[in-house]
């Protein structure tokens, strides 16, 4: 998949002319504003966009994802697969831990043994049995049998320092213990081989990184030395503290900025095509009523996505009638958005809810671009076929314990691919929950299909590109046709920063920022 810059929006180049061919001596601070900070310091904690910019900026994978979605060696300077089930990773020597400690392989073990405990982490390990230490700096990737994606989970393996997180702390707290939404020594604490260590950190107001002297890449062009970090919630307020030089650099941009953005000679505008795809979910066992597919198709059919996408998002996005984007090997070009609100009203007349039900939603107001704006959209549309909805915004912080409540009947879920894979949301979405594996994490509906599971699962051990892009294809199908979920559209991607801050090197289509790597003049 290759990554491009609309052509409408794309930053002046003439600005970026020689920008890495020196870096400048004296210390730069960074004034960063995104949306919201992360909600914890435990990199294992939850699996979010939030939490994965965290972990770039206080440590380093052992493999990292470039622009053009190939791999970078990180604190693992090469691999080489061994057989069918394991692959080799070999270490980098000298590499410190922000505590002095030099990083080996029993620090990777550690990690990979508490990702595969960890309730958000555990189904992306679903595959892999073991992380064997061979020497110091020397570590095998065991999966359970051929496995095509085991590139795609060492970008999740941040190596973290194991003596720091073994024991108790001053108040008995086990060091390494994962608590969600919880207080503990690892949300508070940490101790990494990032460029940057957390200075000072109050939760919702500020966090300060400074860079970490011992870094081990030195070849790295970055020279910002400080990040202060201020979320900033609200659009209008976080675009205007850009365009008035109060912030360096700042994301998301929502779609009603942008070309007021792009007009601006202070600010550059950077914009990737998305493959996040934002949803809702139908959840079959608080409401009965989902149980039936055609009220499920109904509500489908009843949501003017298109309309969404051009009216709400000013087009900064693409309907979407499926999980997997363009380019990813799932995606299923016979599927396209199905807005027919004649035709919904005749499924729920047929289903016998001519009359329409009472249904409760939920939705974030600032974890996705207009969020809330979207839910307001579709509890309007949804009442045109007598479906009433009592609806709920809140903020990320608040939304996620209530989404791991499944605190209503209809909740809204955002998904990029953890692993740039098709299979991928589906694991996490649309297959049955599974506390055991951790595969259904996220799947609120609890829709369950035991074709698209065996299909999925299927997929994870099927190395031949073809038959597997036939499975992913056949899963999306499914999906449709049964309207496991609602699909709205997939959100693109837009950061700005004032000039002289050179972020179109070190942004992505993951929304990872490689901060570490960033020049500023």
């Amino acid at each position: 998949m290759t990554i491009h810059y609309k052509t409408r929006r794309m930053i002046k180049l003439a600005a970026l002319s020689g920008v890495l061919l020196a870096v400048p001596i004296h210390a730069k601070t960074l004034n960063l504003a995104y949306d919201a900070d992360p909600v914890s310091l435990d990199l294992h904690e939850q699996l979010s966009g939030g939490t994965l910019q965290l972990s770039h900026m206080v440590c380093d994978p052992l493999l990292r994802w470039n622009q053009d979605l190939g791999f970078d060696a990180r604190v693992a300077s090469s691999w080489k697969r061994q057989n069918d089930t394991t692959v080799r990773f070999n270490l980098r020597k000298g590499v410190k831990f922000h505590s002095g400690r030099e990083m080996t392989a029993k620090d990777v073990k550690f990690t990979f043994d508490r990702l595969k405990e960890s309730d958000d982490f555990k189904g992306i390990f679903a595959n892999f049995v073991d992380a064997k230490i061979i020497d110091d700096h020397t570590i095998d990737l065991v999966t359970d049998g051929p496995y095509p994606l085991v590139e795609h989970t060492a970008t999740y393996i941040f190596p973290l320092d194991a003596e720091f997180y073994t024991g108790n702390d001053e108040r008995g707290r086990d060091k390494g213990e994962i608590v969600k939404h919880g207080d503990s020594f690892a949300s508070a604490n940490i101790s990494c081989t990032g460029p940057y260590t957390v200075s000072a950190r109050e939760q919702g107001v500020k966090v300060v990184f400074d860079r970490f002297a011992d870094y081990w890449d030195t070849d790295s062009p970055g020279n910002v030395d400080r990040i202060v970090f201020t979320p900033i919630k609200e659009n209008p307020t976080r675009v205007a503290a850009l365009l008035s030089g109060d912030i360096d650099f700042a994301a998301p941009i929502p779609p009603t900025d942008l070309e007021r953005i792009d007009s601006s000679d202070a600010v550059d505008l950077v914009t990737m095509s998305g493959t996040r795809i934002i949803t809702f979910q139908l959840n079959q066992e608080r409401k009965p009523e989902f149980a039936d597919v055609r009220v499920r198709q109904a509500i489908v059919l009843a949501i003017n996505n298109a309309g969404i996408v051009e009216k709400i998002m000013k087009n900064f996005g693409t309907a979407a009638a499926q999980q997997s984007p363009k380019g990813y090997l799932g995606y299923n070009a016979a599927l396209t958005p199905r807005y027919d609100l004649k035709k919904a009203k005749a499924l729920m007349a047929e289903a016998g809810h001519a009359d329409g039900f009472t249904v409760t939603m939920m939705a974030p107001n600032n974890r996705y671009v207009n969020d809330a704006k979207i839910a307001e959209a579709v509890a309007g549309m949804l009442a045109k076929i007598n479906i009433l909805v009592n609806l709920t915004t809140m903020p990320k912080a608040q939304y996620w314990p209530k989404y791991d409540e499944r605190a209503a009947d209809i909740l809204m879920i955002g998904w990029h691919s953890d692993t740039e894979d098709s299979a991928n949301f589906s694991e996490f979405l649309t297959m049955t929950p599974d506390e055991e594996t951790g595969y259904g994490q996220y799947n609120s509906g609890n829709y369950s299909n035991a074709e698209v599971d065996r299909l999925v699962l299927d997929s994870a051990k099927q190395t031949d590109v073809a038959e597997r892009a036939q499975m992913l294809q056949r899963v999306e199908q499914i999906l449709h046709d049964e309207a496991a979920f609602v699909p709205l559209h997939w959100q693109d991607r837009a950061w700005a920063a004032r000039k002289g801050v050179h972020i179109d090197k070190i942004v992505n289509v993951m929304n990872f920022p490689y901060l570490g790597d960033l020049v500023m003049d």
